[in-house]
């Protein structure tokens, strides 16, 4: 060997050595991931872009599933959704500025409804974001997320990323649940530091939600109201669904033999078919029960506000309420036995309460009872019709069969007359299987909700859509097809918002801003995707779609012909739409 090549092969030898001995590197990229996984935190829900990109790439090759969306309201409407299913947050990341804005409303809609979510943007520096120097995408948004959200942060140096990401989850799950805002900058992502030491920045959240008791003195209180009633009621909110303490309620109501409502995504708490539940003498026993008991569920607008004639003569009952936060209480009447704490604790202290049995007068239980049997029977020629054009009622009727023949699978539902009539027809009979609009009552959450409840149950989705909501997040069927996801989807499809029958006052070529492309098919749009189209226009049709998609697993949109002029106003929220009485005078 001559003397150069000894050299060479010298150096390479110590260049090896040095490289070997050199300490290991990571960087925020590799950090957010594994503060995430840490965290049992495995699923995203993104749209990608800068400056999120090659993070997104790397999430996916560390076995994280990463379900890329085409607009970041869906993939923040998914993350929310998703946290409510599995009380761990939900986590959407977006790119900066529009990006951020567009997940924005999905993360305030999340906070309002109490589900634990995170929502990940990159952002501009801040230093020329602090001087409005214009950099790409600039944004204050850090300041712009944080009155629309349970808690905001944001990272400015790679050692801090474990704490940061800690800090967001603790907040987003403790006390009442809501959204938080984290805020990476792009400079963070490229921070490079030793391995070793980031491996040790990391941190593990330990009890986020530890159990809150009440204190005996409430609890006594609350039972004595309970055991003086002779019209009790127990109401459930989403709050009690969310809780996952299905075994304990169902013992409670069925020991004290009270009679209960559920609100709508509360439905299965206990089945719908139970023969205590009072959903269908629901303002028979708003008016006339003498305590309520409110369990994971606000008097907000959604229950009239505790007060009015929805509820009664004024001063008629006496309200208990369990809720977590102690500012919820008297917010509208007066609670006379507030209960504060997380709701498995309370009603394990109560359940214990009634151990020796709390059984509500025979005369009201039969009152209640008559009352739900005359509606059901009023109700169930209406369900059997098999008009063609369809009405709500001949279409829900189908679509509760199905659900009645699967209680496993997932119910997403939005609309106006849509939502409004199928929380009352389709009977749930699992709790967290029926997902809706919520507290808001806001349209557009559909599609972000069923991609999220395919991932996250792994059971087949039904979304029953009216066609002015599917317009707000329509373009995820290509995701639902992307992904090859077990979602059928059914448009009800009346031409337009509320009915489809509005027509311009003036005679001029425009339409009414009321009213869609007539004879619209949406079904095309999931066969343009590789997805499954089908067109029906008679329950018998839709029925044998439905169940056809939902035996096969295969991504199916049906759109189902609805009468145009079969809906009402507002659906049943026409008071709160206000119309001109100036207009109405006569000249």
């Amino acid at each position: 060997m001559s003397t150069a090549a000894a050299t060479i092969t010298k150096n390479q030898a110590t260049e090896a050595s040095v490289v070997e001995d050199a300490p290991a590197l990571t960087d925020g990229f590799q950090l957010v991931i594994d503060a995430l996984k840490l965290n049992d935190i495995n699923n995203l829900y993104v749209v990608p872009g800068i400056p999120i990109s090659d993070l997104l790439r790397m999430a996916q090759a560390e076995g994280m599933r990463v379900v890329s969306f085409r607009h970041e309201q869906n993939a923040g409407n998914a993350a929310a959704i998703a946290g409510f299913m599995t009380k761990k947050p939900g986590v959407c990341m977006t790119v900066s500025a529009p990006g951020f804005l567009n997940g924005l409303t999905a993360l305030a809609n999340a906070t309002t409804n109490c589900f634990p979510m995170i929502l990940i943007s990159g952002s501009s520096e801040r230093e020329i974001v602090d001087l409005q120097q214009g950099d790409y995408e600039e944004m204050d948004q850090l300041a712009i997320a944080k009155p629309l959200c349970k808690a905001a942060f944001r990272i400015l140096h790679a050692q801090d990323i474990g704490i940061g990401v800690a800090r967001a989850i603790r907040a987003a799950v403790s006390g009442r649940p809501g959204g938080v805002y984290l805020d990476l900058p792009a400079k963070l992502f490229s921070q490079v530091m030793d391995a070793a030491e980031g491996a040790k920045s990391l941190v593990k959240v330990v009890d986020p939600t530890p159990a809150q008791y009440p204190s005996a003195e409430a609890v006594n209180r609350a039972l004595d109201l309970l055991k003086g009633a002779k019209r009790p009621l127990v109401i459930f909110g989403k709050g009690a669904a969310y809780a996952q303490a299905d075994d304990t309620i169902r013992a409670f109501v069925e020991k004290s033999g009270i009679p209960f409502l559920q609100m709508s995504m509360a439905k299965g708490l206990l089945p719908d078919t139970h023969p205590q539940s009072a959903g269908a003498a629901r303002s028979l026993v708003l008016q006339d029960a003498d305590v309520v008991m409110l369990v994971g569920a606000r008097l907000n607008w959604l229950l009239s506000h505790g007060k009015g004639k929805t509820w009664g003569k004024p001063g008629s009952k006496k309200f208990i309420q369990i809720d977590i936060e102690p500012k919820e209480m008297d917010s509208n009447v007066e609670i006379h036995a507030p209960l504060v704490g997380d709701i498995a604790s309370v009603m394990e202290v109560l359940l214990k309460g009634i151990e020796g049995g709390l059984t509500p007068p025979t005369d009201w239980m039969a009152t209640v009872a008559a009352k739900r049997e005359q509606n059901v029977a009023k109700m169930a020629p209406k369900l059997m019709s098999n008009a063609s054009p369809m009405n709500f009622h001949g279409a829900l009727g189908a679509l509760r069969r199905v659900i009645k023949e699967r209680p496993d699978a997932m119910l997403v539902n939005e609309g106006a007359n849509t939502l409004d009539l199928a929380r009352g027809i389709i009977d749930m009979y699992e709790p967290r299987k029926r997902l809706d609009v919520g507290t808001w009552g806001v349209m557009g959450v559909g599609m972000g909700y069923a991609v999220a409840a395919a991932v996250e149950s792994g059971k087949p989705v039904l979304a029953v859509e009216g066609d002015s909501a599917f317009g707000f997040s329509g373009m995820e069927v290509e995701t639902i097809c992307r992904y090859n996801l077990p979602v059928c989807i059914v448009i009800f499809n009346n031409n337009g918002i509320y009915r489809g029958t509005d027509v311009n006052p003036t005679g001029g070529a425009d339409p009414s801003p009321m009213v869609f492309v007539p004879d619209s098919r949406y079904d095309k749009m999931m066969e343009a995707f590789g997805g499954v189209g089908v067109h029906v226009t008679n329950p018998d049709e839709l029925y044998r779609a439905v169940t056809e998609a939902m035996d096969s697993g295969r991504p199916t949109l049906v759109n189902a012909v609805i009468d145009p002029a079969a809906g009402t106003e507002s659906g049943n929220i026409g008071s709160l739409n206000p119309t001109s009485s100036v207009r109405k005078m006569p000249s």
